[in-house]
C-alpha cells in the first residue's frame, strides 16, 4: 500500500494565506502529528485531508489514487475514517448501542454487528460500561467510545483531531497506548494537536 500524501496542498481565505504547499506522507503503521500554535493552519490542512474542505491547489492521494475533490463519505469507502474533536456519540443511546449504529452501515447481521461491537469495546477496555448511556460518560470513557466507532468500519486510515481535548492526564495516557496499538495494527493514523500539548507515543 503506498498510503496517505498530499502535495502542495494550499488553501486561502480572501486575501489571507492560511496553508501554503503543505506536503505530508503517512506510511504504513506510522502515526503522524499536525503541531502548531493557533492560526498556523493545521485545522484547514487536516479538513483537505478529510474531506470537510476543498484545497485551492495540491492533492490528497489514497494509495496513489487521487481523492482531493471526493466528499467524506467517498474517501470512507476507501477506508479513511475521522474522529472529530467535539463529542460524537449520540448521548441518548447507550456505549453499545452506539457502536451497533455505526455498523448499520455494513452488510453484517443483527447478530455479527453485536459480536463485532463488543469484540471492539472488550479491545479498548470498556465492555463494562456497555450499557451505560453516553451522556454519563467520563471524557476518557466517552473518548474511548468515539474511537470504538472510529474503528467499526475497519479503516486502513485513522484521522483524530485533537484527540486528548478535554480528558485527564489519566485518561490521555490510555488513549495514547490505543493509539500505539494502531500502530502494531498497521493502520494508519494522522493526528492534529496543539503545539503546547505534551505528547508521548
Amino acid at each position: 500500500m503506498s498510503g496517505l500524501k498530499t502535495e502542495n496542498l494550499a488553501k486561502s481565505y480572501r486575501t489571507r494565506k492560511v496553508v501554503k504547499k503543505v506536503s505530508i506522507e503517512v506510511k504504513q503503521g506510522e502515526i503522524v502529528g499536525l503541531l502548531g500554535p493557533n492560526g498556523a493552519g493545521k485545522t484547514t490542512t487536516f479538513y483537505m485531508v478529510v474531506g470537510l474542505t476543498r484545497p485551492d491547489e495540491g492533492k490528497v492521494l489514497l494509495n496513489d489514487e487521487d481523492v482531493t475533490n471526493f466528499p467524506m463519505h467517498q474517501r470512507a469507502k476507501k477506508g479513511m475514517s475521522y474522529l472529530p474533536q467535539e463529542p460524537s456519540v449520540f448521548r441518548k443511546l447507550t456505549v453499545e448501542e452506539n457502536i451497533i449504529a455505526v455498523l448499520e452501515s455494513q452488510k453484517l447481521g443483527s447478530f455479527d454487528r453485536k459480536k463485532k461491537a463488543r469484540a471492539l469495546l472488550r479491545e479498548l477496555n470498556i465492555l463494562h460500561i456497555k450499557d451505560s448511556k453516553a451522556y454519563s460518560l467520563s471524557g476518557g470513557e466517552r473518548r474511548r467510545v468515539e474511537i470504538s466507532r472510529a474503528l467499526a468500519t475497519s479503516p486502513v486510515y485513522v484521522l483524530l483531531d485533537e484527540p486528548f481535548a478535554g480528558i485527564d492526564p489519566i485518561a490521555v495516557a490510555d488513549i495514547q497506548s490505543i493509539i500505539s496499538q494502531l500502530k502494531k495494527k498497521g493502520i494508519y493514523s494522522m493526528q492534529k494537536f496543539w503545539i503546547f500539548q505534551k505528547i508521548k507515543i
